[in-house]
Protein backbone atom coordinates (compact mmCIF):
# COMPACT_ATOMS: atom_id res chain seq x y z
CA UNK A 1 0.00 0.00 0.00
CA UNK A 2 1.16 3.50 -0.76
CA UNK A 3 3.09 5.48 1.82
CA UNK A 4 2.34 8.54 -0.30
CA UNK A 5 -1.41 7.94 0.00
CA UNK A 6 -1.19 7.68 3.78
CA UNK A 7 0.93 10.82 4.08
CA UNK A 8 -1.40 12.80 1.81
CA UNK A 9 -4.44 11.76 3.83
CA UNK A 10 -2.71 12.63 7.10
CA UNK A 11 -1.94 16.13 5.80
CA UNK A 12 -5.52 16.64 4.60
CA UNK A 13 -6.97 15.56 7.95
CA UNK A 14 -4.60 17.72 10.01
CA UNK A 15 -5.59 20.73 7.94
CA UNK A 16 -9.31 20.07 8.40
CA UNK A 17 -9.30 18.93 12.05
CA UNK A 18 -11.64 20.73 14.45
CA UNK A 19 -9.98 23.59 16.39
CA UNK A 20 -9.46 22.67 20.03
CA UNK A 21 -11.88 25.35 21.23
CA UNK A 22 -14.65 24.72 18.66
CA UNK A 23 -18.17 24.25 19.95
CA UNK A 24 -20.82 21.76 18.88
CA UNK A 25 -22.53 24.01 16.34
CA UNK A 26 -19.23 24.91 14.70
CA UNK A 27 -18.28 21.23 14.49
CA UNK A 28 -21.65 20.34 12.97
CA UNK A 29 -21.32 23.07 10.33
CA UNK A 30 -17.76 22.06 9.48
CA UNK A 31 -18.66 18.39 9.07
CA UNK A 32 -21.70 19.16 6.95
CA UNK A 33 -19.69 21.44 4.67
CA UNK A 34 -16.87 18.91 4.27
CA UNK A 35 -19.15 15.98 3.48
CA UNK A 36 -21.49 17.98 1.23
CA UNK A 37 -18.51 18.96 -0.93
CA UNK A 38 -18.04 15.29 -1.88
CA UNK A 39 -20.84 14.04 -4.14
CA UNK A 40 -22.18 10.51 -3.73
CA UNK A 41 -21.44 7.95 -6.44
CA UNK A 42 -23.92 8.27 -9.30
CA UNK A 43 -25.33 4.78 -8.71
CA UNK A 44 -26.24 5.47 -5.05
CA UNK A 45 -29.75 6.59 -4.07
CA UNK A 46 -30.62 7.94 -0.62
CA UNK A 47 -34.25 8.20 0.49
CA UNK A 48 -35.68 9.59 3.72
CA UNK A 49 -37.73 7.02 5.62
CA UNK A 50 -38.47 5.92 9.19
CA UNK A 51 -38.46 2.84 11.40
CA UNK A 52 -40.58 2.75 14.52
CA UNK A 53 -40.92 6.52 14.38
CA UNK A 54 -37.13 6.97 14.15
CA UNK A 55 -35.95 8.87 11.04
CA UNK A 56 -33.69 6.87 8.72
CA UNK A 57 -31.90 7.19 5.40
CA UNK A 58 -32.42 4.23 3.07
CA UNK A 59 -29.39 3.76 0.83
CA UNK A 60 -29.46 1.59 -2.27
CA UNK A 61 -26.97 0.88 -5.05
CA UNK A 62 -28.13 0.48 -8.66
CA UNK A 63 -27.99 -3.08 -9.93
CA UNK A 64 -28.19 -4.68 -6.49
CA UNK A 65 -31.43 -6.48 -5.69
CA UNK A 66 -31.02 -6.80 -1.94
CA UNK A 67 -32.64 -9.44 0.21
CA UNK A 68 -30.50 -8.44 3.18
CA UNK A 69 -30.30 -5.27 5.27
CA UNK A 70 -27.36 -3.48 6.84
CA UNK A 71 -28.61 -1.45 9.79
CA UNK A 72 -26.06 1.35 9.97
CA UNK A 73 -25.09 3.68 12.83
CA UNK A 74 -23.18 6.85 11.95
CA UNK A 75 -20.33 8.35 13.92
CA UNK A 76 -19.82 11.80 15.43
CA UNK A 77 -19.17 11.24 19.18
CA UNK A 78 -22.97 11.23 19.67
CA UNK A 79 -23.21 14.99 19.02
CA UNK A 80 -22.51 15.62 15.31
CA UNK A 81 -23.26 13.92 12.01
CA UNK A 82 -26.44 12.31 10.75
CA UNK A 83 -27.74 9.35 8.79
CA UNK A 84 -27.48 11.16 5.45
CA UNK A 85 -23.94 12.48 5.91
CA UNK A 86 -22.86 8.87 6.48
CA UNK A 87 -24.39 7.69 3.20
CA UNK A 88 -21.14 7.40 1.23
CA UNK A 89 -19.38 5.07 3.66
CA UNK A 90 -22.62 3.23 4.41
CA UNK A 91 -23.17 2.66 0.68
CA UNK A 92 -19.69 1.15 0.39
CA UNK A 93 -20.67 -1.42 3.02
CA UNK A 94 -23.94 -2.13 1.24
CA UNK A 95 -22.22 -2.43 -2.13
CA UNK A 96 -19.83 -5.06 -0.84
CA UNK A 97 -22.52 -6.95 1.05
CA UNK A 98 -25.17 -6.88 -1.68
CA UNK A 99 -27.57 -5.34 0.82
CA UNK A 100 -29.82 -2.34 1.30
CA UNK A 101 -28.52 -0.03 4.00
CA UNK A 102 -30.78 1.66 6.52
CA UNK A 103 -28.87 4.40 8.33
CA UNK A 104 -30.43 5.34 11.66
CA UNK A 105 -30.82 9.07 12.33
CA UNK A 106 -30.71 8.78 16.12
CA UNK A 107 -31.09 11.86 18.29
CA UNK A 108 -27.95 13.75 19.21
CA UNK A 109 -26.60 15.30 22.41
CA UNK A 110 -26.41 17.77 24.02
CA UNK A 111 -30.04 18.42 23.07
CA UNK A 112 -30.82 14.72 23.59
CA UNK A 113 -28.24 13.09 25.88
CA UNK A 114 -28.02 9.43 26.86
CA UNK A 115 -30.14 7.31 26.61
CA UNK A 116 -31.78 8.97 23.56
CA UNK A 117 -29.41 7.45 20.99
CA UNK A 118 -29.61 4.03 22.66
CA UNK A 119 -33.41 4.12 22.76
CA UNK A 120 -33.66 5.23 19.12
CA UNK A 121 -31.30 2.54 17.90
CA UNK A 122 -33.21 -0.22 19.67
CA UNK A 123 -36.57 1.14 18.47
CA UNK A 124 -35.35 1.15 14.85
CA UNK A 125 -34.05 -2.43 15.09
CA UNK A 126 -37.21 -3.65 16.78
CA UNK A 127 -39.35 -2.03 14.08
CA UNK A 128 -37.24 -3.63 11.34
CA UNK A 129 -37.91 -7.02 12.89
CA UNK A 130 -41.62 -6.31 13.37
CA UNK A 131 -41.87 -5.21 9.74
CA UNK A 132 -40.97 -8.74 8.70
CA UNK A 133 -37.21 -8.74 8.15
CA UNK A 134 -35.68 -11.82 9.77
CA UNK A 135 -32.80 -11.21 12.16
CA UNK A 136 -30.74 -13.68 10.09
CA UNK A 137 -31.11 -11.29 7.11
CA UNK A 138 -29.77 -8.30 9.07
CA UNK A 139 -26.24 -7.23 9.92
CA UNK A 140 -25.17 -4.14 11.83
CA UNK A 141 -22.42 -1.73 10.84
CA UNK A 142 -21.16 1.46 12.39
CA UNK A 143 -18.20 3.80 12.64
CA UNK A 144 -16.74 5.56 15.66
CA UNK A 145 -19.64 6.34 18.04
CA UNK A 146 -21.82 4.37 15.66
CA UNK A 147 -19.54 1.38 16.13
CA UNK A 148 -20.02 1.59 19.86
CA UNK A 149 -23.76 2.08 19.37
CA UNK A 150 -23.96 -1.01 17.15
CA UNK A 151 -22.51 -3.12 19.96
CA UNK A 152 -24.70 -1.43 22.57
CA UNK A 153 -27.80 -2.10 20.46
CA UNK A 154 -27.00 -5.80 20.27
CA UNK A 155 -26.52 -5.95 24.04
CA UNK A 156 -29.76 -4.03 24.55
CA UNK A 157 -31.65 -6.22 22.07
CA UNK A 158 -30.39 -9.36 23.78
CA UNK A 159 -31.48 -8.06 27.17
CA UNK A 160 -34.93 -7.26 25.72
CA UNK A 161 -35.30 -10.79 24.40
CA UNK A 162 -35.01 -9.85 20.72
CA UNK A 163 -33.24 -12.08 18.18
CA UNK A 164 -29.81 -10.76 17.25
CA UNK A 165 -28.51 -9.89 13.78
CA UNK A 166 -26.30 -12.29 11.84
CA UNK A 167 -23.15 -10.28 12.52
CA UNK A 168 -21.68 -6.80 12.87
CA UNK A 169 -18.97 -4.66 11.29
CA UNK A 170 -17.41 -2.21 13.74
CA UNK A 171 -15.07 0.53 12.45
CA UNK A 172 -12.82 2.41 14.91
CA UNK A 173 -15.27 2.00 17.79
CA UNK A 174 -15.74 4.75 20.35
CA UNK A 175 -16.32 2.18 23.07
CA UNK A 176 -14.94 3.72 26.28
CA UNK A 177 -16.29 7.15 27.17
CA UNK A 178 -14.19 7.16 30.36
CA UNK A 179 -11.31 7.77 27.90
CA UNK A 180 -9.14 5.32 29.81
CA UNK A 181 -7.45 3.71 26.79
CA UNK A 182 -3.67 3.82 26.86
CA UNK A 183 -3.57 5.05 23.25
CA UNK A 184 -5.21 8.30 24.37
CA UNK A 185 -1.62 9.22 25.27
CA UNK A 186 0.59 6.93 23.20
CA UNK A 187 -1.05 7.89 19.87
CA UNK A 188 -1.43 11.57 20.67
CA UNK A 189 1.19 12.72 18.15
CA UNK A 190 0.13 10.51 15.25
CA UNK A 191 -3.65 10.98 15.42
CA UNK A 192 -4.45 13.77 12.91
CA UNK A 193 -8.04 14.25 14.03
CA UNK A 194 -8.61 13.99 17.76
CA UNK A 195 -7.24 15.26 21.02
CA UNK A 196 -8.28 14.06 24.43
CA UNK A 197 -9.66 17.53 25.18
CA UNK A 198 -11.92 17.50 22.11
CA UNK A 199 -13.34 14.11 23.11
CA UNK A 200 -13.75 15.02 26.78
CA UNK A 201 -15.96 18.00 25.99
CA UNK A 202 -18.29 15.83 23.92
CA UNK A 203 -18.36 13.06 26.57
CA UNK A 204 -19.94 15.54 28.97
CA UNK A 205 -22.50 16.52 26.34
CA UNK A 206 -23.59 12.90 25.91
CA UNK A 207 -23.43 11.50 29.43
CA UNK A 208 -25.08 14.54 31.05
CA UNK A 209 -24.10 13.42 34.55
CA UNK A 210 -24.55 9.68 33.98
CA UNK A 211 -21.66 7.32 34.75
CA UNK A 212 -19.58 6.98 31.57
CA UNK A 213 -18.69 3.40 32.54
CA UNK A 214 -22.28 2.18 32.18
CA UNK A 215 -22.38 -0.72 29.73
CA UNK A 216 -24.92 0.99 27.47
CA UNK A 217 -22.67 4.06 27.25
CA UNK A 218 -19.28 2.33 27.03
CA UNK A 219 -19.70 -1.21 25.67
CA UNK A 220 -16.26 -2.38 26.76
CA UNK A 221 -17.81 -2.52 30.25
CA UNK A 222 -20.89 -4.45 29.07
CA UNK A 223 -21.58 -8.18 29.20
CA UNK A 224 -21.01 -9.16 25.56
CA UNK A 225 -21.98 -12.80 25.89
CA UNK A 226 -24.25 -14.19 23.21
CA UNK A 227 -23.42 -11.58 20.57
CA UNK A 228 -23.07 -12.66 16.94
CA UNK A 229 -19.74 -12.72 15.07
CA UNK A 230 -17.96 -9.36 14.93
CA UNK A 231 -15.32 -7.86 12.69
CA UNK A 232 -13.61 -4.88 14.32
CA UNK A 233 -11.22 -2.68 12.34
CA UNK A 234 -9.08 0.23 13.46
CA UNK A 235 -6.00 2.15 12.37
CA UNK A 236 -2.76 2.34 14.30
CA UNK A 237 -2.77 6.16 14.08
CA UNK A 238 -5.78 6.88 16.28
CA UNK A 239 -6.42 7.72 19.91
CA UNK A 240 -9.24 5.17 19.97
CA UNK A 241 -7.04 2.24 18.93
CA UNK A 242 -7.13 0.81 22.44
CA UNK A 243 -10.94 0.94 22.42
CA UNK A 244 -10.94 -1.47 19.48
CA UNK A 245 -8.35 -3.76 21.04
CA UNK A 246 -10.09 -3.92 24.42
CA UNK A 247 -13.54 -4.35 22.86
CA UNK A 248 -12.25 -7.32 20.86
CA UNK A 249 -10.67 -8.75 23.99
CA UNK A 250 -13.90 -8.41 25.96
CA UNK A 251 -15.83 -10.08 23.15
CA UNK A 252 -13.34 -12.94 22.94
CA UNK A 253 -13.46 -13.43 26.71
CA UNK A 254 -17.26 -13.69 26.40
CA UNK A 255 -16.89 -16.47 23.78
CA UNK A 256 -17.97 -14.22 20.90
CA UNK A 257 -16.39 -14.91 17.52
CA UNK A 258 -14.37 -11.79 16.82
CA UNK A 259 -11.91 -10.76 14.15
CA UNK A 260 -9.75 -7.76 15.02
CA UNK A 261 -7.85 -6.04 12.23
CA UNK A 262 -5.38 -3.22 12.92
CA UNK A 263 -4.12 -1.49 9.79
CA UNK A 264 -0.79 0.28 10.30
CA UNK A 265 -0.25 4.00 9.76
CA UNK A 266 -3.86 4.91 8.97
CA UNK A 267 -6.27 7.16 10.89
CA UNK A 268 -9.65 6.88 12.59
CA UNK A 269 -12.34 5.43 10.28
CA UNK A 270 -9.81 5.17 7.45
CA UNK A 271 -12.38 3.21 5.42
CA UNK A 272 -14.17 6.50 4.72
CA UNK A 273 -11.23 7.52 2.49
CA UNK A 274 -11.28 4.41 0.31
CA UNK A 275 -11.36 6.55 -2.85
CA UNK A 276 -7.84 7.82 -2.12
CA UNK A 277 -6.50 5.15 0.26
CA UNK A 278 -5.96 1.58 -0.90
CA UNK A 279 -6.04 0.30 2.68
CA UNK A 280 -9.56 1.67 3.08
CA UNK A 281 -10.89 -0.18 0.05
CA UNK A 282 -9.13 -3.38 1.08
CA UNK A 283 -10.58 -3.20 4.60
CA UNK A 284 -14.09 -2.69 3.21
CA UNK A 285 -13.58 -5.66 0.89
CA UNK A 286 -12.62 -7.91 3.81
CA UNK A 287 -15.56 -6.71 5.87
CA UNK A 288 -17.93 -7.27 2.97
CA UNK A 289 -16.79 -10.87 2.66
CA UNK A 290 -17.20 -11.34 6.40
CA UNK A 291 -20.73 -9.92 6.48
CA UNK A 292 -21.75 -11.85 3.37
CA UNK A 293 -20.58 -15.07 5.01
CA UNK A 294 -22.65 -14.36 8.12
CA UNK A 295 -25.73 -13.58 6.04
CA UNK A 296 -25.22 -16.80 4.10
CA UNK A 297 -25.28 -18.70 7.38
CA UNK A 298 -21.70 -19.89 7.18
CA UNK A 299 -20.70 -21.84 10.28
CA UNK A 300 -18.45 -20.00 12.65
CA UNK A 301 -15.11 -21.71 13.12
CA UNK A 302 -13.30 -19.96 15.90
CA UNK A 303 -12.83 -16.87 17.95
CA UNK A 304 -9.68 -15.13 16.83
CA UNK A 305 -7.86 -11.89 17.32
CA UNK A 306 -5.50 -11.28 14.43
Amino acid sequence: MSTEQRETLDAILRQSAFPADSDVEEQRRSLRAAVSAQPLPADVTVTAAALGGIPTAEITVDGIEPRHVVLYFHGGVYVIGDAFLAADLASQVGRRTGAKVISVDYRLAPEHPYPAAVDDALAAYEALLHNGTAASDIVFAGESAGGGLAVVTMVNARDHGLPLPAGAYIMSPYADLTLAGTTMETKREVDPLFTRGLLQARVTDYTAGQDASLGLISPIFADLSGLPPLIIQAGSHELLLDDAVRLAGQAAAADVEVTLEITPSVPHVFQAYSAILDEGAAALDRAGRFLSAQLAGSPTLETRIA
